[in-house]
């Protein structure tokens, strides 16, 4: 009879385990994911990481051939967006509010790398760096703050991640536009964090150093072996921080900058 007792306390025990796992898979699954410039790359790696734990996916792309192969591939929603065109992303983020009801994370992955001489770039050509990669952070998240307030039942989970560069503090020459990009995503992901607290949404941005996004099999052993982890970063790299500061009980960490760049900006370097 005794041993009975503790064959059905062990039962007892089991099942309430379980559905408590059941529980907490089915609370991540209901999270809702927007990236920008998803298609390839870096963004490609957080769709499909997102996508994997079961979040609901959607991202938009210029790139319309990639964009709709990324989606079919990973069974996310893809959005044809010049994130250029403010009225284009606010449509688009209009649309996955009136299809989901809200967003709980943004992902404001999208940006573009153009370096040349300073006397060979036009100031044309600085605007449109920084209307690529630092002004749709702003709009995503302004459209995020104006949604939330409009919302009757407050919603009290919130993610902003943005996506940096360790160029954003180290530069080579022939880079102003894109340093200036990356160091405005810094300051701005300190300053949206004051901003939406109130709204419960944590904003965090993402450095990556050297992340090689195809090919990897044709580095260098030189390549590697001057990264103190003895490697070149990968995609999946970033998507993993993605997912990690997307988790609820990483709420703590708020307004921070985090570097992944295989240890590469803390390595002091002269030549001899």
């Amino acid at each position: 009879m005794a041993d009975n007792y503790l064959e059905k306390k062990l039962e007892a025990y089991q099942t309430r385990k379980t559905s408590g796992t059941k529980r907490v898979n089915i609370f991540h699954k209901t999270r809702r994911v927007f990236i920008t410039g998803g298609a390839e790359g870096i963004g490609k790696a957080i769709v499909k990481m997102f996508r994997s734990a079961g979040h609901r996916v959607a991202f938009c792309d210029q790139n319309e051939i990639t964009g709709k192969e990324t989606a079919l591939q990973t069974g996310t929603d893809f959005y044809h967006v010049d994130i250029n065109d403010k009225d284009a992303l606010e449509k688009c983020m209009q649309h996955l509010f009136a299809d989901w009801g809200d967003i709980d994370i943004i992902i404001n992955n999208a940006g573009i790398s153009q370096f040349s001489p300073i006397t060979e770039t036009s100031v044309e050509d600085f605007d449109r760096i920084l209307s690529v990669n630092l002004r749709p952070a702003f709009i995503t998240s302004r459209q995020l703050a104006l949604h939330r307030q409009s919302q009757e039942i407050p919603n009290r989970f919130g993610r902003i991640i943005n996506i940096s560069s360790t160029r954003y503090l180290m530069s080579e020459p022939g880079c102003e536009g894109y340093a200036a990009s990356k160091g405005g995503i810094y300051s701005l992901t300190h300053a949206l964090a004051m901003s939406l607290a109130d709204l419960h949404i944590t904003v965090n941005s993402i450095a990556p150093g050297w992340i090689q996004t195809r090919d990897y099999d044709q580095l260098l052993p030189a390549d590697h072996a001057q990264h103190p982890s003895k490697r070149v970063g990968k995609p999946e790299d970033i998507a993993r921080m993605c997912l990690f500061l997307s988790q609820e009980e990483n709420d703590f960490i708020n307004g921070e900058n985090i570097t992944i760049d295989g240890g590469m900006t803390k390595k002091m370097i002269y030549t001899e």
